[in-house]
């Protein structure tokens, strides 16, 4: 039986792609645009550490505070510092306002000079320039103690601009503090109300949660109230301190003048 012929395919040469024509300039835009993702994954955020602001500030403030004093302030500067360093942080009036009142507060037993040194070393350790905290928290106090209203406005005075930079993230972009909690609260006291709404009032205008501000506030009077105790105990221990040491020098004045008095004796017996 025969078989029947199958003819063959012809075979077909694979068809050649046109070479496409890359200018040169092209060619260098292509590995410019991959050195710069290298470099964009490059980039890593490294703020400074909690360490690095400690010893910026000791640093910057070489005498020895009281234990008092020290454990409040590195306590502060620590919080501060995890603030400070957040993406989300912006510079704020008010923070100022509560940053300078703290310290006025917390270290009101110690001399200006020394107070203020260390508001400068812990402002600069934070990386940030104290003579504008200074200067903005005197602003916006005088502001508030004029009776300006507290409301937020883009285009009103330096304390309404302030407060509407806030609001106008409604709660969401804005990082809050303890520090500008109580400078909300010292706004609300420079202006004179007794009125526990006007600090409601203003909270809800900014869009913060009332019971984290309510918490914080409660928090810093607590710790103003340990303080204060802690500097009559200190004061008490001072005065005993000293009572002793009078008694001490009285003692040895004594014993000095009757071992005088003796050799003087045995001087005129002698004679």
């Amino acid at each position: 039986m025969a078989h029947s012929a199958v003819a063959a395919r012809p075979v077909q040469a694979a068809a050649l792609r046109p070479r496409q024509f890359v200018s040169p300039a092209a060619v260098k835009q292509r590995r410019s645009s991959r050195h710069m993702a290298v470099s964009v994954r490059a980039e890593v955020w490294a703020p400074p550490t909690v360490a690095d602001a400690k010893m910026k500030f000791i640093g910057a403030f070489k005498k020895p505070l009281p234990g008092l004093y020290s454990t409040i302030v590195q306590e502060l500067l620590v919080q501060q510092h995890l603030f400070r360093w957040n993406k989300k942080y912006q510079y704020n009036e008010v923070t100022a306002l509560g940053m300078v009142s703290i310290f006025e507060q917390v270290l009101g037993g110690l001399p200006d000079s020394e107070r203020e040194a260390v508001f400068d070393a812990f402002i600069e350790a934070l990386g940030e320039d104290p003579a504008q905290y200074r200067k903005d928290a005197a602003a916006v106090e005088e502001l508030a103690r004029s009776g300006t209203p507290l409301t937020p406005d883009a285009s009103g005075n330096k304390l309404q601009a302030a407060l509407a930079a806030v609001a106008a993230t409604e709660g969401k972009t804005f990082l809050y503090t303890k520090f500008f909690a109580v400078g909300l609260f010292r706004l609300v006291e420079l202006t004179g109300s007794k009125d526990p709404k006007t600090l409601v009032a203003l909270v809800k205008a900014l869009g913060l949660a009332q019971e984290r501000v309510n918490a914080d506030l409660m928090t810093y009077k607590g710790v103003l109230s340990k303080l204060e105790g802690a500097k009559e105990i200190m004061k008490e221990f001072l005065i005993r301190e000293k009572k002793k040491r009078e008694e001490r020098e009285a003692e040895k004045a004594a014993k000095a003048k009757a071992v005088a008095e003796k050799a003087a004796t045995t001087a005129e017996t002698s004679a």
